[in-house]
């Protein structure tokens, strides 16, 4: 079973050497490199959920619970993430501002989807949605290189693509409801 204060710490100390995503991506990968060690740390998912495993000024780890068929609007996170599914499956559109629109409107530039072992690295400037395509719970390690909860960032209406700030308590109460 995977130590999970030990996870903590290892990215911790990867974070104080290097303030990117890539010593923390090497740890996700190696902790995703047997999902059931992390289900078995985190639990067997009931329901969906935001949950802090840790939480700093300089690193944020959730363990994240999609309910099925969710899907969340396009957002930013102004901060690098590091993902890594440990059961089910989660599909990410990356989205990019379009030029000059004075209401910061995106549109689509890519996708990925993410299955039970995969790891994906996002950039401090990525944006994109996430969708649980399937009828099941899909749990996630979101490991973020900053306070998740505490930075100013940007959603995009799902209708108009028009930017405006994210609201972090609306997006819990999706994840809970």
């Amino acid at each position: 079973m995977l130590d999970l204060d030990q996870f903590v710490e290892d990215c911790r100390a990867a974070v104080t050497n290097d303030p990117t995503h890539k010593a923390v991506s090497e740890i996700v990968t190696r902790a995703l490199s047997d999902p059931a060690n992390v289900l078995a740390a985190v639990g067997e998912p009931t329901a969906g959920g935001i949950f802090p495993i840790h939480r700093a000024d300089d690193l944020t780890i959730l363990n994240v619970v999609w309910k099925p068929g969710m899907a969340l609007m396009p957002h930013n996170h102004e901060m690098w993430a590091v993902i890594g599914v440990y059961g089910g499956r989660e599909d990410n559109i990356f989205w990019r501002r379009i030029k000059d629109d004075p209401t910061g409107r995106v549109e689509a530039a890519g996708a990925k989807a993410l299955s039970t072992g995969d790891v994906a690295p996002l950039g401090k400037d990525v944006i994109h949605s996430v969708t649980n395509p399937i009828q099941k719970l899909t749990g996630a390690i979101h490991v973020y290189g900053g306070d998740f909860f505490a930075v100013h960032r940007s959603e995009w209406d799902p209708e108009n693509l028009t930017e405006r700030t994210y609201d972090v308590e609306k997006a819990k109460a999706m994840f809970a409801g």
